[in-house]
């Protein structure tokens, strides 16, 4: 069975191209990352230090939108 849970290590790209309702999220934290190039090569974890974004907060957050808790 394939790993579904969305963890702060995961690519920002990959994150938005698996799971689509997560976009949302990146919304919510005021993220531009969807069309930003950084997308395809900065974690999860990058991105939330940039922003100042708790990352375990934007986790849990993104893994609630997927249906995961």
């Amino acid at each position: 069975m394939p790993e579904t849970k969305i963890t702060e290590d995961m690519n920002i790209r990959e994150v938005i191209d698996k799971y689509p309702e997560t976009v949302s999220v990146f919304a919510k934290y005021n993220m531009g990352c969807i069309g930003c190039i950084a997308a395809s090569f900065e974690s999860l974890k990058d991105i939330a230090a940039v922003h100042g974004t708790d990352v375990k907060a934007f986790v849990k957050d993104l893994n609630e939108a997927i249906g995961e808790n």
